[in-house]
C-alpha cells in the first residue's frame, strides 16, 4: 500500500501551485454565484410586490437591490473570465481530451452569461424609459438566463462526477460523444437542484442579514422591515427542501461515488452497521481521531437500515483514492455543511412559528442576531460544498478517467507561483473596488433617507441615476428637491 507522501513524490511539481490557484479563484467566485443566481428573482419579487400594491417602498428596495445586482455581476465577468482561461491553461491535458464531450456545458454557460448581462442592461434602463409593467415583465427572463448558467456549469461539473456520453477508441481517445447523456449525467439531477437551491437561500440569508443588522442599531422602520421580511421568507421556505436535496444528493454520492461517500464519513473498510462520525479526523490506521461516534447511523442514513454496506476506502488502492488529509478536510466540510443545514431549521422553525402565532417577526434580539449571522453562515457552507465535491473526487479530474496529474500543465512550478500572486493581489484589488462601490452607494441610501436636509440637498436625486427614472421638472412655485421619492420611501 502507498502511503500518503510517497504518493505526493510521484506528483509533478507543477501540480500544487496549479491546484492553489484554480482553489483560490474558484473559492472567490463562487462567494459572488449566490447573489448572480438569486437576486434577480427575489428583486423580481419585490419589484412584483411593489407594483401590485402600489408600495413605493417596496419598488425603492428593487431599484436598489438591481443596482447591486449590477454591480456584483460585473465583478462576476471578471473572476468568471479568469476560471475560463484557467481551465485552458492550467489543466490543458483534461480540455485537449475531453473539452469535445463536457465542453458544451461551458457553452452553455457563456451564453447563458452574455444574455444575462444584456437582461440586466435593459431592467437597468427600464427604471428610466419603460411603463411601469412593461420593465416588470422585461425583466423576469433575467432569472431564467440565471438558472440556464447555472445549468451548463453543472453539467460540466457533474460530468467530471460521473463521465458518460462517450465510447473510447484503440488509443483511449473519446469518440462517438452523445450530447445528452453527457449533460444528464447520473448526478446531474441531484447536484442541480441542491445547487440551485443553496443559491437562493444563500442570497436570501444574507440579503436580509443585511436589514437584521440595521434592525438591531435601533432601524426599525418599514424599509428595513420590508428588505428583512421578503428575502428571509423566501429561504426559509427552502431550507426544510434543501436540506431534502441535500439528502438525496449524499446518496446519489453514495451509489455512483462509493469512494467519494468513504472520504465525506471516514470509511475505512467496507462493512454494514457503520457508525457515523460528527467531525473527527482520519488516522492513518483507519481509525477516527476525536469526533462524536454515533453507531450504525451512517448505514441507515445511506440505505435505511443498519444492515446496509457501505463502501470503504480500502476498497481501492492508495493512489486511487483521497489521501488521509483529504479524506478529513472532505469530511469536516461535508459535516459543516449538515450542522449549519440543521441550524437553519431551527432558525426557520422559529420564525414561522412566531408568524403562525402572532402574524409578526420574531421580537427578540437573538432572533436578529441569528438571523444575521445566517448569511454568513449559507456563504461558508456554499465554499464547503465545493470543498466537499472537488476534494472528495481526488485523485480524479474525471472520476476514474483521468487523474489531476494527468492534466496539469507543464507550465515551470515557479511561473504558476508567481501567477497566482499576482491573482491574489488583482483578486484583493477587485473585491476591495466592489466592496467600496457597496458602501459608497450604502452611505448615499442612508443620507437619502435619514441624513439632514442640507446633506439630502447635497446629492442628486436619486431617480436620476442610471438605475432610477429621470425625475419630471417640477411645476412653477413647487418646493425644490421635490425630484427624489427615495426619502419619502425609505421612511414610510
Amino acid at each position: 500500500m502507498l502511503s500518503t507522501a510517497a504518493i505526493l513524490a510521484n506528483t509533478p511539481a507543477q501540480l500544487l501551485p496549479a491546484r492553489e490557484q484554480m482553489a483560490f479563484t474558484l473559492a472567490m467566485h463562487i462567494l459572488l454565484v449566490p447573489f448572480g443566481v438569486a437576486l434577480p428573482l427575489i428583486t423580481l419579487v419585490m419589484h412584483h410586490r411593489g407594483l401590485r400594491r402600489g408600495d413605493a417602498v417596496a419598488l425603492l428596495l428593487a431599484r436598489r437591490w438591481s443596482a447591486v445586482m449590477a454591480v456584483q455581476f460585473a465583478i462576476g465577468i471578471i473572476t468568471g473570465t479568469v476560471l475560463s482561461f484557467e481551465f485552458g491553461l492550467l489543466w490543458p491535458g483534461m480540455m485537449g481530451r475531453w473539452g469535445d464531450v463536457f465542453g458544451l456545458g461551458f457553452g452553455v454557460e457563456a451564453w447563458a452569461f452574455f444574455l444575462e448581462a444584456v437582461l440586466i442592461a435593459i431592467y437597468l434602463y427600464g427604471w428610466r424609459r419603460l411603463k411601469p409593467w412593461t420593465h416588470f415583465w422585461l425583466g423576469v427572463p433575467l432569472p431564467l438566463a440565471a438558472l440556464m448558467g447555472a445549468f451548463g456549469i453543472i453539467a460540466a461539473n457533474s460530468w467530471m462526477n460521473t463521465p458518460r456520453g462517450f465510447s473510447l477508441d484503440a488509443n483511449g481517445n473519446p469518440i462517438n460523444v452523445n450530447v445528452q447523456q453527457a449533460i444528464f449525467t447520473p448526478m446531474f439531477g441531484p447536484e442541480y437542484w441542491h445547487f440551485v437551491v443553496a443559491m437562493f437561500m444563500t442570497a436570501g440569508y444574507v440579503v436580509a442579514g443585511v436589514y437584521a443588522v440595521g434592525w438591531l442599531r435601533g432601524r426599525r422602520d418599514r424599509y428595513h422591515r420590508l428588505g428583512f421580511t421578503v428575502p428571509f421568507t423566501v429561504a426559509t421556505i427552502l431550507t426544510p427542501i434543501q436540506f431534502m436535496l441535500g439528502d438525496s444528493a449524499a446518496r446519489a454520492v453514495f451509489h455512483k461515488q462509493p469512494v467519494k461517500f468513504a472520504a465525506m464519513e471516514l470509511v475505512w473498510d467496507t462493512d454494514t452497521h457503520v457508525p457515523e462520525y460528527m467531525f473527527g479526523r482520519l488516522n492513518s490506521d483507519g481509525t477516527v481521531s476525536g469526533g462524536l461516534k454515533i453507531p450504525q447511523l451512517d448505514s441507515i442514513l445511506a440505505g435505511f437500515k443498519p444492515s446496509t454496506q457501505v463502501t470503504g476506502l480500502t476498497s481501492v488502492p492508495a493512489d486511487d483514492r483521497p489521501t488521509i488529509v483529504q479524506a478529513t478536510i472532505a469530511h469536516w466540510a461535508f459535516d459543516i455543511m449538515v450542522t449549519v443545514g440543521s441550524l437553519l431549521i431551527l432558525l426557520a422553525l422559529w420564525y414561522a412559528w412566531s408568524w403562525w402565532r402572532h402574524r409578526d417577526l420574531p421580537r427578540t434580539r437573538w432572533f436578529f442576531r441569528s438571523a444575521a449571522v445566517a448569511g454568513a453562515a449559507c456563504l461558508v457552507t456554499v465554499e464547503c460544498g465545493w470543498i466537499t465535491t472537488e476534494v472528495g473526487r481526488q485523485p480524479w479530474i474525471v472520476y476514474n478517467r483521468m487523474r489531476v496529474s494527468e492534466a496539469v500543465t507543464d507550465t515551470r512550478a515557479s511561473s504558476l507561483w508567481t501567477m497566482l500572486g499576482i491573482v491574489i493581489v488583482v483578486y484583493i484589488a477587485v473585491f476591495g473596488a466592489f466592496l467600496a462601490v457597496v458602501l459608497k452607494m450604502r452611505t448615499r441610501w442612508r443620507i437619502a433617507d435619514e441624513g439632514s436636509a442640507a446633506a439630502r440637498a447635497a446629492l442628486p436625486p436619486e431617480t436620476d441615476t442610471p438605475y432610477g427614472p429621470r425625475s419630471e421638472p417640477e411645476p412653477a412655485g413647487a418646493a425644490s428637491g421635490g425630484g427624489s421619492d427615495s426619502g419619502s420611501g425609505g421612511a414610510s
